[in-house]
């Protein structure tokens, strides 16, 4: 039986691979994390320095440089089969130099929640893990019905909700991300899904011009911390100072294995709040 391998990546570029690959680079830290979690250790070669789970196991691997900033010389010297990449994480400069230099670069695109359970479908695909990755697909499926399910009233008087990946200048997101579809799951309205930009430059008051119920600061990609709290609490009505709060960035932004708990974590972490507001 042949084993080629051809599968279209989230772009629809082809990936033709004459076996399951061996070397492989990842320049996506969710994706680390997710091939050490269908098991393959022996295979990961390289991964970026923002590459932090699992933590125990990562620490031994080589690094690549940066997502914005890789070091495709040192890719090209490890001599990978693959490189795991995502068109938001990674450059498409540096993607198109390692397909020049013959490297297979498959690239991720997930903007929803269902969009990345299909984008670990076909990773499992390409890396022929097809059981870890149905199983994988299947864990977080039950993980958002549960999730859906316990939504109750909340399903339909869904709070309007404003949440900065940015500061300095304050940026937030739009429909078209995957952290939008994450709010969405949960039960909320996120206050810029309607922006005409996919990240949306704004204000502190712009944003509470359009009244968000809920503030949520995640700790990635700005690392929003107490400080950043404390500042948003002192400049936003009282009413609504009682309901700012940091929330875990690989919980929001991570496709992959991380799904399975960080959605049901972030899901419970934003209910306790949402109760407050009764």
């Amino acid at each position: 039986m042949s084993q080629s391998i051809q599968v279209n990546d989230d772009l629809g570029f082809r990936l033709d691979l004459a076996a399951a690959p061996s070397r492989i680079v990842s320049l996506v830290p969710s994706w680390t994390e997710t091939l050490f979690g269908f098991g393959m250790e022996r295979e990961i070669v390289g991964i970026t320095k923002f590459c932090v789970a699992p933590a125990h196991k990562v620490a031994a691997v080589p690094k690549v440089g940066g997502t914005k900033n890789p070091d495709v010389r040192a890719i090209i010297n490890l001599e990978a089969d693959l490189v795991i990449a995502n068109a938001e994480e990674n450059r498409r400069e540096d993607i198109e130099r390692l397909r020049a230099h013959g490297i297979p670069v498959f690239t991720t695109y997930p903007r929803t929640v269902p969009g990345a359970v299909d984008s670990i479908l076909k990773l499992g695909r390409v890396l022929r893990r097809e059981h870890e990755a149905a199983q994988l697909a299947q864990q977080i499926t039950l993980a958002v019905g549960g999730i859906e399910a316990g939504l109750g009233m909340w399903s339909k008087l869904r709070l309007r909700v404003f949440c900065p990946i940015w500061k300095k200048p304050w940026m937030s997101f739009n429909a078209d991300t995957y952290a939008h579809d994450v709010l969405r799951m949960l039960g909320f309205n996120n206050i810029y899904a309607s922006a005409g930009e996919r990240y949306p430059v704004t204000t502190l008051d712009e944003a509470l011009s359009r009244r968000p119920d809920i503030v949520i600061l995640p700790d990635e990609p700005y690392e929003f911390g107490e400080a950043d709290v404390a500042e948003v609490k002192a400049m936003v009505p009282p009413a609504l100072s009682r309901r700012v709060l940091l929330v875990s960035g690989r919980d929001l932004h991570w496709y992959g294995v991380h799904m399975v708990e960080g959605l049901k974590s972030l899901a419970d972490r934003l209910a306790r709040v949402r109760a407050a507001v009764i």
